[in-house]
């Protein structure tokens, strides 16, 4: 973490960054950005493909209940990273468990879950509220870069290159198994094992960006860049570096701005409204294109 740190410094001192990031707690911010601007983008054509938009926001929802639940079971209430990870990865395999030996409509499968880990998350939080600062619970809801710690940032670098490793083994067979899951089997890929992995990595990453984008605005993050990046992009391989492009710069931009005064709003609905504002821009250029 400190070469990091020292990395980031150095583009202060060279001139490159602005002077507030002469301090440790806006550099892990930059740090953070720069880990899950890349990882969410990457990952987002993915959940544009298989339609999984609405599962990574019910996994977001449902960290609120897992860090009621650590902090309940007396984990520091800055990091109930136990609490957080097993509810959110329980919370995940149980839904697409359920979806593949039901007959009943995903989308509707996953109101249904995601309305109970609201539930228990407000029941929960009548308890919690008693023991930690309320102020705590709306940095997890919005995301805060002022709590991103070092552990925060380890976290999200081994989650980094354990996405990078699976997409660089299988992003392609993972491709093939969500567009086309017959055609999949009869080339020998195991369709089930890779929706079983896939689903996993995005229940990492999603809770791993909580801290930074907020358990409310973490799914429109994996979302709206690879939507975006699908409207103006001509092939599959455009769509993929302009999700992260576009994902990267969200992030970015929307860590500066705040801290600058520009955007006085917190980081995670900073990043997303960047994101939209990216969103409306494309949807112009794809009306132009056509009026050519």
């Amino acid at each position: 973490m400190e070469t990091l740190r020292q990395g980031v410094f150095a583009l202060y001192q060279d001139g490159w960054l602005p002077e507030m990031f002469q301090y440790a707690f806006l550099t892990n911010a930059l740090v953070a950005a720069l880990l899950i601007g890349p990882l969410l983008g990457a990952l987002g054509p993915l959940v544009v493909v298989k339609r999984l938009a609405f599962f990574s926001e019910a996994v977001g929802h449902g960290a609120l209940t897992g860090v009621a639940i650590g902090i309940l079971l007396g984990e520091p209430a800055t990091q109930p990273l136990v609490g957080l990870f097993c509810f959110c990865m329980i919370f995940a395999l149980l839904l697409h468990w359920v979806k593949s030996r039901t007959q009943v409509p995903y989308d509707a499968l996953v109101g249904v879950f995601l309305s109970f880990a609201i539930a228990l998350g407000a029941a929960l939080l009548l308890y919690v509220a008693k023991r930690v600062n309320v102020h705590i619970l709306e940095n997890v809801l919005f995301g805060s870069i002022l709590t991103v710690k070092d552990v925060d940032i380890l976290i999200l670098a081994i989650i980094t290159v354990l996405a990078l490793v699976l997409l660089a083994r299988g992003a392609n067979r993972a491709l093939l198994a969500s567009l086309s899951p017959e055609l999949a089997r009869t080339r020998g890929i195991r369709v089930r094992l890779y929706d079983y992995l896939f689903i996993m990595l995005i229940t990492l990453v999603t809770v791993a960006s909580v801290k930074v984008v907020g358990a409310i605005l973490v799914g429109a993050l994996l979302l709206i860049p690879a939507t975006t990046a699908r409207m103006i992009s001509r092939n599959g391989r455009q769509f993929f570096w302009l999700s992260v492009l576009f994902s990267t710069l969200s992030c970015l931009f929307g860590i500066l701005l705040p801290m600058a005064g520009t955007l006085p709003i917190p980081s995670g609905a900073a990043i997303v409204i960047i994101a939209s504002a990216g969103f409306v821009l494309a949807l112009g250029v794809r009306r132009w294109r056509k009026m050519e």
